[in-house]
């Protein structure tokens, strides 16, 4: 049984901590992809502490959702968060670098989503494209950084996110195979429907 009150706890004290967390307009977006393909199984890439991974169990029936979070802390908080929400029957906890864990998975998965570190979105999503079915989906939230990606942002501080950014985008829109919309919802969310030959 989903519990909405201690879901609501896990929003409040993510943002009290300045945690970041999946933005509420981007949530409508994926609420509403998520009720349109009805996946048994998503990959999510970064976990922090089990919100998204919440949503995604919130918004499907059935669908496992197994996810990746690099810092052990906020995992194990995760992991807590998601017994207290009652969704941990079908969230998977992976603790450990993406970059480590993601070649150790063989699983298709219907849709995966990307919400780590910037600076490896582009192996994220060579890992991404293995993992999803045909006709599959990848989301990956953030794209436009604050809008310094689309703008000739160039302060060295955010430079390698920036151009790591970049790169995912100019590979997910030029690639024959995939179909790719940048929406300009929270901080950028790209949504690329996955064609296989």
């Amino acid at each position: 049984m989903f519990n909405i009150e201690e879901f609501e706890i896990v929003k409040k004290d993510a943002l009290e901590n300045h945690i970041p967390i999946i933005m509420d307009d981007t949530l409508e977006v994926l609420k509403d992809i998520l009720e349109k393909e009805k996946p048994k199984r998503i990959l999510e890439i970064g976990t922090a502490v089990g919100y998204s991974a919440s949503c995604f169990a919130r918004f499907t029936n059935d669908c496992v959702i197994d996810t990746i979070e690099l810092d052990e802390e906020r995992g194990k908080e995760a992991i807590e968060n998601v017994k207290k929400i009652g969704v941990s029957d079908r969230i998977n906890i992976m603790i450990g670098d993406a970059v480590d864990v993601l070649p150790t998975l063989d699983l298709t998965y219907d849709i995966v989503f990307i919400d780590a570190a910037k600076s490896k979105y582009s192996i994220f999503l060579e890992h991404g494209l293995r993992l999803v079915k045909n006709n599959g989906i990848i989301l990956a939230d953030n794209v436009l950084y604050k809008g310094y990606v689309m703008s000739d942002y160039n302060k060295h501080k955010q430079r390698t996110a920036v151009r790591h950014l970049r790169e995912y985008i100019k590979e997910v829109t030029e690639n024959p195979n995939l179909e790719t919309e940048i929406l300009e919802v929270g901080d950028g969310l790209a949504v690329t429907k996955v064609r296989k030959n």
